[in-house]
């Protein structure tokens, strides 16, 4: 007798309700597919990957491609990705883009860009595929169109493909809105540098962000107030030392672009003799694992649970379920805590 045979002797079903259940179809209830599987356990019954893939021409394997594989965001996107799609027995296929050439070149001066779309896609070595924060071009979305895989992008729309997005520009306004209604006039930007304005533009799109909730208080925003960094705690902190020690400028407010450059604004406050949020409150974006431990206020763009999202979605286009592709709006929080208080002499103290 087969051990597949075995395990549907003692979970009480077929040896196709096996099949199916190990390979986590929709058609198979809860309650059967955890017999199975508990039958499967006790029986040490493994499916094997290439005989399932051969069988039903599916890897059960998810390509993500991701621009950064050194940043807290991305690790967070990441995570939420691999439990999920782990929870529902697919492996994941990691791809890193060098982001150093962007969608607006043409792809042939990218050689690894260019080889992931004309070479590795075609492969058949994955199901579907995830991009995170990649704007892709017409030629890589023709490339993702021809070999008929379900996508799913997270950061910014893009035409035919189902897309998670984040509304940088309407994140950056209550966080600078946050500070106005705190009393704070005389507020600081920490922008993401030119690396970043790659895909999407996100630092510029939080930069206008800023720009605006100024203007609609009625404060024309100051050049001398914007200094820009890469995103990191060591880039916040240098560049909070440059702006706090310019003397044209005295902000009572500083809103960063990352929490961690937030972070590294608090540390360089603190090294210059400046008490936070007494001389000078402090907001980031981002819902960073360290934002509590530091009591940073920050606005919470839930990064596990983007790639969490985007894993369900992708999990119903390969059971078949393809609506027409659009953009959905990814959910943002103020959480405040103690990096922000009213400014100095504000009737709000």
């Amino acid at each position: 007798m087969t051990k597949i045979q075995k395990v549907a002797d003692l979970a009480g079903v077929s040896t196709a309700t096996v099949s199916r259940a190990l390979a986590g179809k929709s058609s198979v209830s809860p309650a059967t597919r955890s017999r199975v599987e508990d039958a499967a356990r006790e029986l040490g019954y493994v499916v094997s990957a290439n005989a399932s893939s051969l069988a039903s021409g599916k890897t059960r394997n998810v390509g993500v491609v991701v621009p950064f594989i050194d940043s807290w965001f991305f690790i967070a996107v990441l995570k939420g990705i691999q439990r999920s799609l782990a929870d529902a027995g697919y492996d994941l296929t990691l791809y890193h883009l060098d982001p150093n050439v962007g969608q607006d070149r043409p792809v042939e001066e990218n050689p690894r860009r260019r080889r992931l779309f004309d070479e590795f896609l075609r492969r058949g070595r994955v199901d579907a595929l995830i991009a995170v924060s990649l704007e892709l071009n017409r030629a890589e979305l023709d490339s993702l169109t021809a070999i008929k895989k379900p996508v799913v992008g997270i950061g910014g729309p893009l035409p035919g493909i189902q897309t998670l997005s984040l509304d940088d520009h309407e994140v950056a306004r209550l966080a600078v809105d946050h500070l106005l209604a705190l009393g704070h006039r005389e507020i600081a930007h920490l922008a993401g540098d030119q690396d970043f304005e790659i895909d999407f533009h996100l630092p510029a799109h939080r930069r206008a962000g800023w720009e605006e909730a100024l203007a609609r208080a009625g404060i024309t925003p100051d050049p001398l107030m914007l200094r820009t960094a890469d995103f990191t705690i060591a880039g916040g902190y240098d560049a909070t030392l440059q702006l706090l020690g310019d003397p044209r400028v005295h902000p009572t407010a500083i809103f960063a672009a990352s929490d961690e450059m937030a972070i590294g604004a608090m540390l360089a406050a603190r090294d210059l003799g400046r008490s936070v949020p007494e001389d000078l409150s402090i907001i980031g974006i981002d819902g960073h694992e360290l934002s509590d431990f530091f009591s940073l206020t920050t606005v919470d763009q839930f990064p596990e649970v983007q790639g969490r999202h985007a894993v369900e979605i992708l999990l119903h286009q390969l059971d078949g379920d393809r609506p027409e592709p659009g953009n959905e709006a990814l959910p943002y929080e103020l959480v405040v805590r103690k990096s922000t208080g009213p400014a100095p002499g504000s009737s709000r103290r």
